[in-house]
């Protein structure tokens, strides 16, 4: 951590953000602060910009206007040399798992090691086998990816996004595609991990009993902007009728369920005409 940033501020401050891709607008001025030491979520419906947000927070993409800042330093302003510097204080892990299928489960979760630290291999072996039984997975070392279950890969991949102790992990969707029981072990890994390893967390989910479970703050996005924020009490207690409609899924609402076409008579006819 900058020795230069107190305990007390954001990690990750995001403010007035833009952002648009092929003409359309994904981020339309938002702001959005991620605390210290905290698991905070970004939900919404799919096709929202919840992973987007989280290439921009990682540097991936630059935003159109506005600035992201990660424990003091504006990303999109930092040299190549600085952003990778920075990425190594960051963990991911991805929504699919992206496990290297040629890979045992030691050596997925020692690739970090292996590229970023000239570690001794009984260090490196150590360390490995340490994230792994953090995960329940020590037992699982030798297996193939193909070899694990979902769940389990999944947990895997939450091994090697903490090898390298970063300050804070990024979560995109990590319950899609779970079983009921592999999701409840996800979910009390990330509250875990996060307490026991003084994490800062960004959980990007629209699962929203399993999210709401373990976050100590919640971000709705949805048409650009961030439509509504708070703990979890005031997010299920909402009185926007937006939010309302995404945490209860509710088929009617602000959020509709029909792409946007024109009127359905006019175009029949049209068609006709032509």
């Amino acid at each position: 951590m900058s020795s230069n940033i107190s305990e007390g501020s954001p990690l990750v401050s995001i403010r007035d953000l833009h952002f648009s891709r092929a003409g359309r607008t994904i981020f339309d001025g938002i702001d959005i602060e991620i605390m210290r030491g905290k698991v905070t979520a970004i939900m919404g419906p799919s096709g929202t910009g919840k992973t987007t947000l989280l290439r921009l927070i990682g540097g991936q993409i630059r935003p159109d206007q506005g600035t992201v800042e990660v424990d003091g330093e504006v990303v999109h302003k930092l040299s190549r040399e600085k952003l990778f510097q920075l990425r190594q204080r960051m963990g991911m892990l991805f929504q699919s798992g992206a496990l290297l299928t040629d890979l045992t489960v030691f050596e997925n979760v020692a690739f970090p090691l292996r590229e970023h630290t000239d570690l001794p291999e009984s260090v490196l072996r150590n360390l490995v086998l340490m994230k792994l039984e953090a995960v329940g997975l020590r037992g699982a070392h030798g297996l193939l990816p193909r070899e694990l279950s979902g769940g389990m890969a999944r947990r895997v991949a939450l091994a090697r996004a903490i090898v390298l102790d970063p300050k804070m992990v990024m979560y995109d969707e990590p319950f899609t595609g779970q079983d009921p029981i592999s999701m409840g072990v996800l979910v009390k890994l990330i509250r875990e991990l996060n307490d026991a390893l003084g994490l800062s967390s960004i959980v990007v989910s629209h699962d929203v009993r399993e999210t709401l479970a373990i976050a100590d703050y919640v971000y709705v996005i949805g048409h650009g902007k961030v439509v509504g924020h708070g703990t979890p009490e005031e997010i299920s207690n909402t009185d926007s009728p937006w939010v309302e409609q995404f945490v209860k899924g509710l088929p009617d609402g602000p959020v509709s369920f029909d792409y946007p076409a024109p009127e359905f008579i006019d175009e029949l006819m049209h068609g006709a005409e032509s």
